[in-house]
């Protein structure tokens, strides 16, 4: 019992001082989840900025579009969207087919951004996004509107 005892003990005490590779030397998993975030946003751009339709596989968006890819992976919007398939909210690319890319649909786009909504595609609402510019707004509905096919 004194064995078994003394054995959890030590391996607790290597858990908490370092055995686990998610925790830094300090033993602060405040860092390590950084990091994780980190990496994870890194893969969030990668998805947006490898899609497009007049782009090569692999290459960034460039020009017009480039400015809203950056703002959109910068940003919560990939936690319900996704380009090619249905997550909480529609796809990017099905946005794109059901608006044009004029001047109008990019207000409305833009608006729908900054002030979120509801009905248009079901019945779960677009979270408000208050603190985006609508210059900023408008960049992003330009890129979800460039990936019409």
């Amino acid at each position: 019992m004194k064995k078994t005892l003394i054995l959890f003990s030590f391996y607790a005490f290597i858990t908490a001082c370092g055995g686990s590779s998610d925790k830094t030397a300090s033993g602060d998993t405040s860092a390590a989840a950084d990091l994780a975030a980190s990496s994870r946003q890194t893969e969030v751009d990668t998805n947006v900025n490898n899609i497009g339709t007049n782009r090569a596989e692999g290459s960034a968006p460039s020009g017009a579009y480039e400015k809203g890819a950056q703002l959109i992976s910068e940003s919560d919007c990939l936690t319900c969207h996704k380009v090619n398939d249905k997550l909480i909210g529609p796809a990017y690319k099905d946005i794109a087919k059901k608006y044009s890319k004029t001047d109008k649909d990019v207000a409305y786009l833009a608006g729908k951004i900054i002030k979120g909504g509801s009905g248009v595609w079901g019945d779960i609402p677009m979270t408000p996004h208050p603190a985006v510019s609508e210059d900023d707004a408008k960049e992003m509905a330009k890129y979800v509107l460039s990936l019409k096919e």
